[in-house]
């Protein structure tokens, strides 16, 4: 089985993808959320990880874009507790690093502890674990970087502070992606993501949730897009929770033909 992820081992990624699939599984590592979701498109990898959402950043609004354009189903979803530490070359000191470097999420998640650190300089790099590597091939002193402990085990990195992030209750949800399969088999879904592409009429949107609300579904998450061919329209993407599944997929017919296009992602269980 080969699943696609982005990034390289010790990332957050590559946990979720051990986690879910196991370490008999050939992890592919690529540098762009883009090119995973390419892979499993044209069917050259099996699965795809990629992060959608952060408890405390939000959205990754790109990656929702690449799941419509790309035409994936989400198979599963999964919520990793992130831990964020700080490490650099083993034999120095925080004394000793007058930069850290890591992805932008990382350092804003941080950005309180460092604040302690005013000579240390924060620089936003491509990943996490790339930069705990760099730091090891190319032995780079007085340079840190804010990544997994996993990551500091595998390059041999001495961890200099541990769970930095300033929220500890930390969380980022991964989506498991397929290419356009509903297949459900045993399995009863409780949750849905949908997309929604609104007809521009006035109150469309309120009524919208009046129906979702009325028939008892929780909308856990809704995220605009523009419709980039259509200005000043607006396509929603939409989490649902549901205990009746039936009412789900009636709720999904009214939807297709009172409010708009409809395009259903995935259909699977509840993880959080």
């Amino acid at each position: 089985m080969k699943i696609a992820i982005q990034g390289i081992p010790g990332s957050f990624h590559h946990q979720v993808a051990i986690n879910c699939f196991g370490h008999d599984a050939e992890i592919i590592g690529f540098r762009t959320f883009e090119e995973v979701a390419r892979c499993v498109s044209q069917g050259a990898c099996d699965f795809g990880v990629l992060a959608i959402e952060n408890s405390i950043a939000g959205a990754i609004l790109p990656n929702y874009e690449l799941i419509d354009r790309y035409n994936l189903t989400i198979k599963d979803e999964y919520y990793l507790p992130i831990s964020h530490n700080f490490m650099c070359l083993k034999g120095q000191s925080i004394a000793d690093i007058t930069e850290v470097r890591s992805h932008p999420m990382a350092l804003l998640q941080c950005k309180k502890f460092f604040e302690q650190y005013p000579q240390i300089k924060l620089i936003d790099d491509i990943d996490t674990a790339s930069v705990a590597r760099r730091i090891r091939d190319e032995r780079i002193k007085n340079v840190g970087a804010i990544a997994s402990k996993t990551a500091a085990k595998i390059y041999g990195l001495e961890l200099l502070a541990e769970n930095i992030q300033t929220v500890k209750d930390n969380f980022t949800r991964f989506i498991i992606l397929q290419k356009p399969v509903l297949d459900l088999g045993f399995i009863k879904p409780n949750k849905a993501s949908i997309k929604v592409t609104m007809k521009n009429e006035k109150g469309n949107l309120a009524r919208l949730l009046t129906v979702i609300s009325e028939n008892e579904l929780d909308l856990s998450k809704i995220q605009s897009i523009p419709v980039i061919d259509k200005p000043w329209e607006y396509a929603f993407f939409i989490d649902l929770q549901f205990d009746d599944y039936k009412v789900y997929q009636a709720v999904i017919e009214v939807v297709k033909k009172e409010f708009g296009d409809v395009k259903v992602f995935g259909e699977y269980v509840n993880r959080k």
